[in-house]
């Protein structure tokens, strides 16, 4: 018979109260409420989110840094009004909070308070305070794959689930972003994150899925273009994307030929450049030194089957 996890120290600790070890963030609260007064404390926040918190607001986003602002206020508060909102051209697509491990969030619910229930109920959580802004140059399937190879790196690997679990969803991630990935993968990684979350002994691998599981709940539609048509939206994943050049606007200026770090593009000045599929990496050099938006970015089954072919 498996012997019961013990609680954590922050949960019941000393005497049976929750218990800071070295949670510094909260230990700087005890000053501002000894010269202030509980009461002044208790006025800021919700009914069971009492006082301040403090957040590491970072991506895309005009306005980075630390915020602190009151429990229960918006996650738009702090990303538009504070943060100043996304940087010129771009739109608003997700924010992930609460360190690697936490969950992604879409602009439906920007609304959101925050407070540890609603985070909680939303597939988030407060955690560390980290508050990643994501917009629409994003892939979430990739984005999700970089939270996850962090947390399964830093496994200490004394528990099977956390250990092998999140290696194995690593693997079903790497697959899907490199077009190879299948529908059973879908429901596979829905089961093996359940199964990590309820194995795992410790909070790391407790919560290493989060960002796996949000991102299947609130952005399914891009794993499924990644699987089922062979694309990424957002044009990030290497495997299903290729670069060609638009011949009707292209002038054969000779930018991007100097530019490509591999000699993959080959053509005379003032006539419509090539790219070489074989050769070219994918650095995406030419399409930002082309002034006149001669370098298309293609995706979908054309540009898995060249580079398989390649």
């Amino acid at each position: 018979m498996p012997r019961p996890r013990p609680p954590y120290p922050a949960v019941s600790g000393l005497w049976g109260y929750p218990t800071n070890t070295n949670n510094v963030e909260t230990w700087a609260n005890v000053p501002w409420i000894v010269n202030n007064g509980t009461e002044a404390y208790d006025a800021m926040g919700t009914g069971t989110a009492k006082g301040t918190k403090i957040f590491s607001l970072t991506g895309k986003v005009t306005n980075g840094g630390l915020v602190e602002v009151p429990m229960g206020a918006t996650l738009r508060r702090v990303i538009f009004d504070i943060g100043g909102g996304m940087l010129p051209g771009r739109h608003f697509k997700a924010v992930q909070l609460g360190g690697p491990s936490g969950g992604c969030l879409p602009e439906r619910l920007l609304d959101t308070p925050i407070d540890f229930e609603s985070l909680i109920a939303s597939g988030s959580m407060m955690g560390s305070g980290g508050m990643v802004v994501v917009d629409d140059t994003t892939c979430m399937v990739d984005f999700a794959r970089y939270f996850l190879k962090f947390t399964s790196e830093e496994s200490c690997g004394k528990c099977v689930p956390c250990r092998v679990g999140s290696a194995r969803m690593l693997e079903i991630l790497d697959r899907i972003c490199a077009g190879q990935g299948e529908p059973t993968d879908l429901d596979r990684l829905q089961t093996m994150a359940d199964d990590v979350i309820e194995g795992s002994l410790c909070a790391l691998g407790g919560t290493a899925p989060n960002p796996v599981l949000t991102t299947l709940r609130y952005f399914r539609d891009e794993y499924e273009a990644h699987v089922l048509e062979h694309r990424c939206p957002a044009k990030v994943c290497r495997p299903l994307i290729r670069y060609t050049v638009d011949a009707d606007a292209c002038t054969g200026c000779h930018v991007c030929f100097g530019a490509c770090p591999v000699n993959a593009i080959s053509g005379e000045r003032k006539q419509a450049h090539v790219i070489n599929q074989k050769l070219c990496t994918k650095c995406d050099t030419c399409r930002q030194v082309c002034t006149f938006d001669a370098i298309d970015v293609d995706t979908g089954v054309l540009a898995v089957a060249e580079g398989r072919a390649s």
